[in-house]
């Protein structure tokens, strides 16, 4: 699969999850420890905020603090799905994806950057999911194309502290929960875990 398209499918999908969200369930608990679902889903936001300018050939300085504190507002569904629609605009313009990216972790290419944001909308949709009680499924396409990059940077980010270390899953699991388990995910999470 194209990584654009893989990328577009994850927006999508994490779209989805934030709508299935009731009103009762912002405050409710995450496979993220120090977040709840409102503050994770902030977090997904500020990421795709982040990535418009950033793609754009802006500086982590020259885009400052405007992406600091509460972006969801009062209706964090919209927010999400606005900031979500100009993420894909960002990465799709033509000739974004051969650009080069300053990131905190120094210059990067484009398409590296889109795979970490495919990472993370993936990964993050899945842990609104199972916190909200919606289908955890993610599209088994995009769940390939990520797992194929991951399995080249799992070391570094393990390293980096980036994901928690020790989580395994049977080797006959699907990729689905190989990649979740590679992101220190149990698949089996649940509320009150």
């Amino acid at each position: 699969m194209d990584l654009l398209e893989a990328y577009r499918r994850s927006l999508a999908e994490f779209v989805d999850r934030v709508d299935q969200v009731s009103p009762g369930q912002w405050a409710d608990p995450t496979p993220c420890p120090d977040w709840d679902v409102r503050a994770l889903i902030n977090h997904v936001v500020g990421e795709d905020r982040w990535s418009v300018p950033l793609l754009a050939g802006r500086t982590i300085d020259e885009v400052g603090g405007r992406f600091d504190g509460d972006l969801l507002g009062t209706d964090p569904a919209t927010t999400a799905r606005e900031a979500a629609a100009q993420a894909e605009i960002a990465a799709t313009h033509p000739g974004t994806i051969d650009r080069t990216v300053h990131l905190s972790a120094g210059e990067t290419p484009a398409a590296e950057y889109l795979q970490q944001l495919l990472a993370e909308h993936l990964v993050h949709g899945w842990d609104v999911a199972v916190a909200i009680g919606a289908d955890p499924r993610m599209d088994p396409e995009a769940v390939r194309a990520c797992a194929r990059w991951f399995a080249t940077r799992v070391d570094d980010y393990r390293v980096d502290n980036l994901v928690r270390t020790g989580m395994r899953v049977p080797d006959d699991a699907d990729e689905q929960d190989h990649l979740l388990a590679a992101f220190g995910r149990d698949p089996d999470w649940a509320p009150g875990d």
